[in-house]
């Protein structure tokens, strides 16, 4: 179970993984020492899973970031296996979900440019035998950032 220290901790790493422990300490009114244990108990019990850089895509040359709803022609265990490796290995699809409802997947893809975003659509998923049609939207103005989960 998680008490209040430890959700008040995740809350600051959430905001800043890059908080020494001494920061932290000051933060919550912990030792140094006590966040310490407190931190890798979070990570050892799952509550942590990794601490990562967020970039920003625009300065990457990304400048189209959308959405694509993937809809299945064919469902079995070798078409979903094999989707789910050409989602793995596209490097514009930032993240993905199985969804109920009309669409099989969403997809959430980073893309140079309009043309990339046609290459991707048109060149790679469409091709895809288990793949019947596909929906995209693209993202004008994002209004709130991926932001930390509640704790």
């Amino acid at each position: 179970m998680l008490d209040s220290v430890d959700t008040r901790l995740l809350a600051a790493l959430q905001q800043n993984a890059h908080l020494t422990a001494q920061e932290l300490s000051d933060l919550l009114h912990l030792s140094a020492s006590q966040i310490g244990r407190r931190r890798q108990r979070l990570e050892a019990e799952g509550y942590i899973e990794n601490y990562s850089a967020r970039l920003n895509p625009a300065r990457l040359g990304l400048h189209v970031q959308g959405f694509i709803q993937v809809h299945l022609g064919t469902h079995g265990p070798e078409h979903s296996a094999s989707f789910s490796r050409l989602v793995e290995t596209c490097q514009e699809i930032t993240s993905a979900w199985t969804l109920t409802g009309d669409a099989d997947y969403l997809l959430r893809v980073y893309c140079a440019d309009l043309a990339a975003l046609n290459t991707l659509i048109h060149d790679v998923l469409l091709p895809h035998a288990a793949v019947a049609r596909v929906h995209s939207q693209i993202v004008m103005d994002q209004l709130k950032k991926d932001g930390p989960l509640p704790t």
